[in-house]
């Protein structure tokens, strides 16, 4: 075995490896996210045809812990994230799609602390470009990262008459 072309080979598997992982993670997220919403949205359909209240959250909670015992992601509070995110996200289709490019966490985060659309769509954009943590995130919204991006954006320089440019 010539061991000067093996390292090569070994490192050639590894990153194939780790792309069908960080493709079959997408893929996972992708589907989650969907499944996240099609429950907020059966949850807001049932609301609504039998006029079911705020208590309805709590018992479907308990009886899908009894079903799917170990598993995450099915307690009241969360079920009511998922009842959010359908209401936040239905009017905005562009949203919805791109909510699916983050984590359930990150869009947990979105939900929680932001109302308009368009830096909803900044977060998750810049999320995904940035590969932020929720920590990260979390932070680049108390910091206003939208706002202040939007601010610095200004035709300023291009609709000043040229003679005016140089002038201070």
């Amino acid at each position: 075995m010539n061991i000067e072309n093996f390292q090569p080979f070994v490192e050639e598997i590894r990153t194939t490896i780790r792309q069908a992982q960080n493709q079959a993670l997408q893929i996972v997220n992708k589907v989650l996210i969907e499944l996240y919403w099609n429950i907020g949205q059966r949850i807001v359909e049932k609301q609504e045809q039998f006029g079911w209240g705020k208590s309805i959250v709590a018992q479907l909670s308990e009886e899908l812990q009894k079903e799917f015992v170990g598993q995450n992601g099915f307690s009241a509070r969360n079920l009511w994230n998922m009842r959010n995110f359908y209401l936040a996200y239905k009017e905005h289709p562009k949203l919805q799609t791109l909510s699916a490019e983050v984590s359930w966490s990150h869009n947990v985060t979105i939900l929680q602390k932001l109302k308009d659309p368009l830096a909803q769509q900044f977060y998750i954009q810049a999320t995904k470009q940035n590969r932020w943590s929720v920590r990260v995130l979390d932070h680049q919204i108390d910091n206003q990262t939208y706002q202040k991006t939007i601010t610095k954006q200004t035709n300023f320089s291009q609709t000043l008459p040229i003679e005016l440019h140089n002038q201070t």
